[in-house]
This record gives structure tokens, C-alpha cells and sequence, in this order.
């Protein structure tokens, strides 16, 4: 049974996300620690989708965050509207000079390249977003009077403050009240929760989210430290893509919570931070689906790679209600994301629907 969205004519935005955008500080293919200049964009995991959702793929998104008012900030707003996403919904907080009471955040990127894997370094401590309260939106506002088909949120913005994880389960509750499907991607970072509690904070947290999520999206890491499901078979370097532990990690959550309509994950091998296999597997109404593995897919910047995986695959079951096809758009875009530098992607969607035919690497004239 395909997943029901609600009509576009009856709705403002077809995605919306709920989670901090940061400025990222990109030293190109220096070091943080040696470099003399950075390139800036923005990004933030559950931004990314809605950014992939509109630049890619042409649909009507927004994000819900909060920035200090200060020229940083509106710099993380300009960066937004030159994607196209709504930034209207974004909650200004005043900036008190230093940014001892709500700051911005920054994050720094090292791309990686060959046996030197990437690196980020995150300063976001203090942040605007990591101070969101469940009631600093109007949930039913948004979802009910404007309308969103799809509404995405994850365990990044989960992690980083006392209330971001009530936050995010009011937000998913008024979702499902107002009959919008909704996603979470669980991004276990355990920087994120090193001061928060630990795995068994993040276990205790997601665990309870997962309870209002429609569309799971995650990896072997994440199921098994925000969700508790162990996966066999995979050792510490991910030498292996063992298909059928994954399916049975699968299998396990949807059992868990049966709520799940669709549970989507990458494949992904690390050889080098250079060549990685890429592909997909997902289930959905009692079926798996794989995409196509891509063997030493090169790369050029990996983050921002799993955020494209999940736009796309949202893209594919919002548009063609087909989960075999959706994870198939799933893997191509992220496998276009990450030959781009920066968090957000700069595919086209004539670009992953070309590499969903089959098509190859051949010049365009």
C-alpha cells in the first residue's frame, strides 16, 4: 500500500524540516589547522533535505530553526534563499554582543582524501536552535491552517539541547494530527551526545521519537546506538556490505515499532575517503528493495552525502509512490551530492534521473 500524502493544491509546502543550519567553514583541500582561508556555506542534516527537496528536485520547502540576529545569522539566511528553501519560519533571537545567551553555529570540514579520512569540528555550543522549545512554533499553524505534505526532522537537532527532543515529538505529533507523513533521520553523532548522556541518553530519546515517525532513515551506526537493534556480521571498518544483516535489522525495527510505512538505509564501504561502494536497500509494505551498488564510487566530499540519499528517496515515494524506484533516486543523488564540495547538493534532477537510467559519466553537449 503506497504511502498517503496529502494533495499539493491543499498545501503550502510539499517539505518542511525542523533542525539548526550551521555555517560550515570549508578549508578546500587544506586542513583546518594549517589553512589561511575558508570557503563558507551552510548546512545542517535535516536542512540538507529540505534544500535537496527544492534545488533538485523543484518542490515548495521550508525549514523551522532559530538563528541569533547578528550578521553571521543573516548570513545562514542568505545562504537559504539562494537555495530557495522558505525562511520564514525561522525564529530570530536577539544577540547580545558575544553570544553568551544564543549564538550561531559553525562548522568546520575537512573533506578527507585517500587513507586521510574527513574530519568535522563542531562549535556550536549555546546555539539559538539548540534553545528551540516545543512551543516556539506554532505547530498546528503550520501543519493545519498552511499545509505540509511531508515534514522531516532527525537526531542531530535531538542531541543538542535540553528540550530539542520534546521539540521534535511535538512537532511530529501536531504532523500526524494534521495528516502529514513525516521522517526522521537518526544521525547518531556521538559528540552530540558525549555531555548529553551518552548512547543511553540518545537510546532513550530516539527511542521514544521513533514512536511518531512514518519514514525511518538511518545507518548500521545509527540503528544499533539510537535504537538498540544490533546488527550482525559488520565489523568495526565496515570491510563487508553484509545485505542480509541489514535486512534483518530491518525486519527488527519494523516489528519494533509498527508504525514504521517505509525504513531506508545506506550501503556504504569505506576503502578511502577517496573510493567508497554506495548503495541502498529499503523496505517498504512487506517488501525490500536494493539500489544499484556503485563499486569504488569516487569522491570528492562525503558530507552532506546521507542528507541526499534521504531527499531523494523522499522525493521518489512522495512523487512516484514506488519505493523501489525511490530508493534508487535515494542513491543517486547522494552518490551526485558527494562529487560536489559543501553539505548541500548541486545535482539536478535531469542529472539523478539520468543516473537512475543507467547512464553514465560520458561529456553532455
Amino acid at each position: 500500500m503506497a504511502i498517503k500524502y496529502k494533495p499539493a493544491a491543499d498545501c503550502q509546502y510539499d517539505a518542511a524540516s525542523l533542525g539548526e543550519v550551521m555555517l560550515r567553514l570549508d578549508p578546500g583541500e587544506g586542513r583546518i589547522h594549517t589553512t589561511r582561508s575558508f570557503t563558507v556555506w551552510e548546512g545542517g542534516g535535516e536542512y540538507n533535505v529540505s534544500r535537496g527537496l527544492r534545488r533538485c528536485f523543484g518542490l515548495r520547502t521550508a525549514v523551522v530553526t532559530s538563528l541569533a540576529d547578528n550578521p553571521i545569522g543573516r548570513l545562514v539566511e542568505d545562504f537559504i534563499l539562494q537555495g530557495g528553501v522558505d525562511a520564514s519560519l525561522i525564529r530570530w533571537v536577539p544577540y547580545d554582543g558575544i553570544g553568551k545567551a544564543a549564538r550561531n553555529g559553525l562548522n568546520f570540514t575537512e573533506r578527507g582524501y585517500g587513507v586521510r579520512g574527513a574530519r568535522g569540528v563542531s562549535d556550536r555550543g549555546h546555539t539559538a536552535a539548540s534553545q528551540m522549545t516545543p512551543d516556539c512554533i506554532d505547530w498546528d499553524d503550520l501543519f493545519g491552517r498552511r499545509g505540509v505534505r511531508h515534514f522531516h526532522t532527525g537526531g542531530i537537532f535531538a542531541a543538542l539541547g535540553e528540550k530539542t527532543p520534546d521539540t521534535v515529538i511535538a512537532a511530529l505529533k501536531a504532523a500526524k494530527k494534521h495528516g502529514t507523513v513525516t521522517s526522521y533521520d537518526l544521525n547518531y553523532r556521538p559528540s552530540l551526545w558525549k555531555e548529553n548522556g551518552g548512547k543511553e541518553r540518545a537510546r532513550a530519546v530516539n527511542q521514544e521519537i521513533a514512536k511518531y515517525v512514518d519514514i525511518m532513515i538511518g545507518n548500521e551506526e545509527d540503528f544499533t546506538a539510537s535504537l538498540g537493534l544490533e546488527i550482525e556480521g559488520v565489523d568495526e571498518n565496515l570491510t563487508a556490505l553484509p545485505v542480509d544483516s541489514f535486512k534483518k535489522m530491518i525486519a527488527r525495527a519494523v516489528e519494533t515499532y509498527p508504525n514504521f510505512q517505509a525504513v531506508a538505509t545506506t550501503l556504504r564501504t569505506v576503502k578511502t575517503a577517496t573510493f567508497n561502494d554506495w548503495g541502498a536497500i529499503c523496505w517498504h509494505d512487506g517488501n525490500f528493495h536494493e539500489a544499484t551498488m556503485r563499486k569504488d564510487l569516487e569522491i570528492l566530499d562525503r558530507v552532506g552525502g546521507g542528507d541526499s540519499f534521504a531527499s531523494g528517496f523522499i522525493y521518489g515515494m512522495m512523487t512516484h509512490q514506488d519505493a523501489a524506484k525511490a530508493v534508487e533516486y535515494g542513491a543517486a543523488h547522494g552518490a551526485l551530492a558527494m562529487t560536489t564540495p559543501g553539505d548541500v547538493s548541486m545535482a539536478t534532477k535531469a542529472e539523478v534521473e539520468k543516473l537512475v537510467g543507467g547512464g553514465g559519466a560520458r561529456v553532455d553537449r
